[in-house]
């Protein structure tokens, strides 16, 4: 039942998937960790690939030996029931090889790293803040029920109580391909706290997501750095703001800057300023090789304009809207939980799908 190609592809990939079990279980001389996570990780793709195959052949097999039963058996209600069974074995196939052909699609290679998230505060003023503070809340309630680890790298509260900006790293299986469909402007329609005639206002809050890179990958050179250190603001402990721990890093060729004032120690602040640092420029490396997508970071969230949205969040109908798939859901309340699988899902469902039928990339 297999197409030529497909079956070449599969036969690949098992070969493949032998040849990594082979030079993981070989014995080590030199030992690689970094070579030896890139093998595992590859391993862990493949791994349910062959699953599925192997399952695929064995209902061949069992519909085979139900087939040549049938035909030799001359009780009718035994013949029927053997009839049933090859029919059964085929619905199968035709469900494992729809799943073989999905996981065998060109899979995002950023899909399993962590990732870096930032919200911004848009247009809105101090409700657009305090929805920003929203959308942290809920992207940390999600991380939790997925059992995500979060690690918080820079804030800036505004006086309202709300944020105008913050950016954390969270790390876990799968983060950068559940949370790469959050990046652009989200947009609020509900009645202000500060509101005193009941008007609903429409605000907007920025969002971009990154995946976060390994040294490895992204050589940053010390000549190309401009590091400068400060008193951290905000909120703090005894020793976060009265000593000089923050730490701004600004990279030459590109202009690029990050800042980060989380931590107590200059040396960690400088750390996570540096992971975020390598994640844009192989964000910004990503985007200027991609052909199809042709985008910077910066066009992602545009100007954080309501105009620009990606999505709305009604709350007088408790209504989440997805404009780029036209989903609709009467469950604000849950969303905004952390329950945001309601609608990340229906958006991998229509990636994978027009990528199966074939069509570009919008």
């Amino acid at each position: 039942m297999l197409n030529p190609n497909l079956e070449a592809r599969l036969h690949q990939v098992r070969l493949r998937h032998q040849a990594l079990v082979a030079e993981m279980e070989a014995p080590k001389g030199d030992f690689d960790p970094a070579q030896g996570e890139r093998l595992g990780r590859e391993l862990a793709q493949l791994r349910p690939v062959v699953e599925l195959l192997e399952a695929l052949e064995r209902s061949e097999s069992a519909a085979a030996e139900a087939r040549s039963l049938a035909d030799s058996e001359p009780e009718e209600k035994m013949h029927a029931y053997l009839e049933a069974e090859v029919q059964r074995e085929h619905e199968r196939q035709e469900s494992l090889i729809s799943e073989l052909k999905l996981m065998l699609l060109p899979k995002d290679p950023d899909d399993d790293r962590d990732a870096v998230v930032e919200i911004r505060a848009g247009t809105g003023g101090e409700e657009a803040a305090l929805f920003a503070a929203d959308l942290l809340r809920m992207y940390l309630r999600f991380a939790e029920r997925r059992r995500w680890q979060v690690e918080m790298l820079d804030s800036s509260p505004s006086e309202g109580g709300g944020v105008k900006e913050v950016m954390l790293e969270v790390h876990g299986k799968g983060v950068y391909g559940h949370l790469k469909f959050e990046s652009g402007v989200h947009r609020v329609q509900r009645v202000p706290k500060t509101e005193a005639q009941g008007r609903i206002h429409t605000s907007a809050a920025s969002v971009v997501v990154l995946p976060e890179v390994e040294e490895v990958e992204v050589e940053v050179n010390e000549e190309d750095l401009k590091i400068d250190v400060y008193r951290s603001t905000g909120p703090g402990g005894q020793s976060v703001n009265t000593t000089d721990s923050a730490v701004r890093i600004t990279h030459l060729p590109t202009g690029l800057v990050v800042t980060c004032q989380d931590e107590k120690s200059q040396h960690k602040n400088r750390a996570k300023a540096l992971r975020v640092l390598r994640s844009r420029l192989y964000d910004r490396m990503k985007a200027e090789r991609d052909a199809e997508l042709q985008e910077t970071r910066r066009s992602i969230v545009g100007r954080g304009d309501r105009s620009e949205k990606i999505r709305t969040y009604n709350y007088s109908d408790n209504r989440v809207t997805d404009h780029r798939i036209d989903l609709k859901l009467y469950q604000l309340s849950r969303v905004m939980d952390g329950e945001l699988d309601l609608v990340v899902s229906p958006l991998q469902q229509e990636e994978q799908a027009r990528r199966l039928s074939g069509e570009p990339e919008e």
